[in-house]
């Protein structure tokens, strides 16, 4: 590990090291076979208040590595790296690219306000995306990001703030398509006491708590025609009043917008004030579909997995046929989707592996009619039946004598087909792996070991 961290250009240092002390600025913390956690303490505490704030690189297979969040202080609220080993080059670089600034490579922290917030991913496409965040974000000028929903638009609008000179300042979200038309103009510029039935006291708006800082007012394409004309007033004077007052106030905002709308036709449909639409659109930045730069799925998937390691759930590992079929589907739902998928497979298969036949159905690319059923495959290995001209073991290819253009993993593939096959035995014996084990003409030892090595024998009946 220390070789491969100086081949990169770090500086790394062993833990109890006369190096190793308070006064240095540290990037991150590895942590491999750490067993004592009392005296890992001690070491940390060499690096005094520092120690409580660096992110984490952490070996998948250390004994400290099931305990993260929470084994250490402060962990739940930094980042953290799994390496797996054997450690490949790739995985290592872009772990530790996410826990320091692409700007440099050292082992060294930055300094506080030059960190560099951006987009994950390293496609073209979102390095565009992030070049243009870098070029907007120390001027003032008004942003209005667009693209489909789930793509991250939001994202955009943080990442720019932070990396403002509004940085210290307040960032203030609102959702303009969430509040209905009558309750936004007192959301956005704030009400004085009695301006309306149950106006019991006076509140600031947005405008007001974004004082100096950031507005990000999402889905703008879907404010009312009224409420247009009063926000377009105070992007052009920058001025505004509570409802139910008459003082006129003054405010310091940037503001980004977002809709996944086309303001153009919306436009053209009268439902859009053009002269807003040019006010909004200073600087337009489109955020791609999920679909046009999926090569950043690893990229993505390993950020969604530090967030359930933040949060106290174990991360997921897809396996290659699992990440094929991930390539496969066409995410309607962009980032957003893939992120709910990768909690959903964390909950599901704690600590395991996810293949192909594990993924839900949509995601496979397999229509319904083809799965077998537990009766279906107990009817066959039993002899009742024909078997299928399609079975769901081969779901990945046209047909199993069949080479995809491709090309496939075919350890993997074979392996997919074990499990699948396992699985469904498991299911038409109600989980009795000595049963099950005879409808796969195997031993009962033998089943337990594949069991074990493809995690599935959580809750079944192993005598």
């Amino acid at each position: 590990m220390g070789s491969a961290l100086q081949f990169l250009g770090y500086r790394p240092h062993l833990a109890g090291s006369d190096v190793l002390d308070g006064d240095k600025d540290w990037c991150a913390i590895y942590i491999g076979d750490v067993v004592d956690l009392d005296d890992f303490q001690r070491q940390l505490d060499t690096l005094g208040e520092q120690a409580l704030h660096l992110p984490l690189l952490v070996a998948a297979d250390s004994p400290l590595a099931a305990q993260l969040p929470g084994a250490l202080p402060g962990s739940r609220n930094r980042a953290v790296e799994l390496l797996s080993f054997p450690l490949r080059y790739e995985q290592m670089l872009d772990a530790l690219r996410r826990l320091a600034s692409p700007a440099r490579l050292g082992f060294k922290a930055m300094n506080a306000g030059s960190a560099v917030h951006r987009i994950v991913g390293g496609s073209n496409a979102l390095g565009r995306v992030n070049a243009l965040i870098r070029q907007v974000a120390p001027f003032d000028s008004t942003v209005l990001v667009l693209g489909e929903s789930g793509t991250g638009k939001e994202m955009v609008a943080r990442a720019i703030h932070e990396s403002s000179q509004r940085r210290d300042k307040p960032f203030i979200a609102i959702n303009c398509g969430a509040i209905p038309a009558e309750l936004l103009e007192s959301e956005l510029f704030g009400h004085e006491k009695g301006a309306f039935t149950g106006a019991i006291s006076a509140r600031k708006g947005r405008f007001e708590l974004a004082e100096g800082g950031t507005l990000f007012l999402d889905e703008i394409g879907d404010m009312s025609l009224p409420m247009q004309v009063k926000l377009l007033r105070v992007l052009q004077e920058r001025v505004f009043e509570r409802v139910g007052g008459n003082r006129t106030q003054r405010c310091d905002v940037r503001i980004i917008a977002a809709t996944h709308r086309n303001l153009e036709q919306a436009i053209a449909d009268g439902r859009f004030r053009e002269d807003l639409y040019y006010r909004l659109s200073v600087f337009p930045l489109e955020m791609p579909p999920l679909r046009e730069h999926l090569e950043d799925l690893p990229e993505l998937i390993a950020e969604f997995n530090q967030r359930l390691l933040r949060r106290g759930l174990s991360g997921v590992r897809f396996s290659a046929s699992a990440m094929n079929a991930l390539r496969g589907h066409s995410w309607p739902g962009n980032v957003r989707e893939l992120c709910n998928l990768v909690e959903r497979m964390a909950i599901l298969y704690p600590s395991c592996e996810v293949r192909a036949s594990d993924l839900p159905e949509k995601y496979r690319g397999v229509p319904a009619g083809e799965e077998v059923t537990g009766a279906a495959l107990l009817a066959v290995m039993e002899g009742r039946a024909p078997i299928p001209a399609a079975a769901s073991v081969a779901h990945e290819v046209s047909s199993p004598a069949v080479l995809p253009e491709g090309g496939l993993d075919l350890k993997d593939h074979l392996s997919d087909i074990e499990v699948g096959l396992i699985r469904q035995a498991l299911d038409a014996t109600g989980g009795v792996v000595a049963h099950a084990a005879k409808l796969l003409r195997m031993q009962r030892t033998t089943l337990v070991e594949k069991l074990r090595k493809y995690g599935l024998q959580a809750g079944l009946q192993v005598p």
